[in-house]
């Protein structure tokens, strides 16, 4: 029997989650996407242009736990829907407890990590940088807590990569395997065969955002650290040290075993062939670099982003 779905998220991930469950028989009532950052300019939000192309009522609010009467206002419209069911494929939005707690069948959100390890918004770049060996998806019916909320279904046994980035471990193998676990989880509280688990807090871990604090390269640190840092901070926001006064972003690490002799953050040479940048790092470590973005300039292939054999990044 198809539910009536109220869904909050966006990008592609949120689409296909949204194009998947209407495929399978539910109704959706109502699509909520933050606004665009740059009206006008760019692509679209895919789950937006979906909900347009479809005739699904498209809401587009920045937050929704603003006091006083824009907050009822907001409540009111949602509850107007009639939704059953809140699905939370991508959501970047605080939800008030109003609108999470409303439907018959209360809300499901989505999580790309195996909880409770890694709640927090930036859970695949942690996993990276932190070193875990396998990562996972989970579905879980939010509570007043940063994803602590019970279980409804996890799907695990995914390998973190010696050479994963926090784009090719989400796009590869947890974007599918997550779209997968919302439709089923969906489909078991449609047919009452969901049972909530509670979080366990043992292995719980909770990381903040990654932000550019997180991510200047402190070359100090053993080179397989660094590494990680790197391919956790892939794309967004770019690890970063120091050259001359401008950050320099580094991405598409390789780490290899070199017996360089020189202080970690050196330049050790150019592969024109090949593209890469080897830089020394500590533990007779060094890393091979595809990509840089110099400044505020494009990202480019590091061969061509004028570094020098010999310089230091600070």
């Amino acid at each position: 029997m198809g539910l009536r779905l109220a869904i909050f998220g966006q990008a592609p991930f949120g689409r296909d989650v949204a194009v998947r469950l209407a495929e399978a028989g539910h109704s959706v009532v109502g699509v909520h996407v933050p606004p665009d950052r740059n009206p006008g300019k760019g692509r679209p939000d895919p789950l937006a242009a979906e909900a347009d192309s479809r005739g699904w009522p498209l809401f587009r609010h920045r937050a929704y736990r603003r006091g006083g009467e824009a907050k009822a206002a907001l409540v009111e419209e949602y509850r107007a829907l009639g939704a059953e069911l809140n699905v939370m494929p991508f959501t970047t939005v605080i939800l008030p407890p109003e609108i999470v707690d409303a439907p018959r069948l209360g809300s499901l959100c989505f999580h790309p990590s195996l909880l409770p390890a890694f709640r927090g918004g930036n859970a695949l770049a942690w996993q990276i940088i932190l070193g875990a060996k396998e990562s996972g998806v989970t579905v879980f019916r939010p509570d007043e807590g940063v994803d602590t909320g019970p279980i409804i279904l996890q799907k695990g046994g995914v390998p973190i990569l010696p050479h994963d980035t926090t784009a090719s471990l989400y796009f590869d193998r947890l974007y599918p395997l997550g779209v997968e676990a919302m439709v089923e989880a969906v489909d078991a509280v449609a047919s009452g065969s969901a049972e909530p688990m509670p979080q366990s807090e043992q292995g719980a871990s909770f990381q903040g955002l990654v932000d550019d604090e997180v991510a200047r390269i402190d070359w100090s640190r053993p080179g397989h650290e660094i590494d990680r840092l790197i391919r956790g901070c892939d794309p967004q926001p770019g690890a970063w040290a120091q050259l001359a006064g401008e950050r320099v972003r580094l991405y598409s690490a390789r780490l290899d075993t070199v017996d360089h002799g020189e202080p970690p953050g050196t330049i050790l040479g150019i592969d024109k062939d090949a593209g890469w940048v080897s830089i020394a790092a500590a533990g007779g470590f060094a890393l091979n670099i595809d990509k840089v973005r110099v400044g505020g300039g494009d990202k480019v292939a590091a061969r061509s982003a004028g570094l020098a054999k010999g310089v230091r990044l600070s």
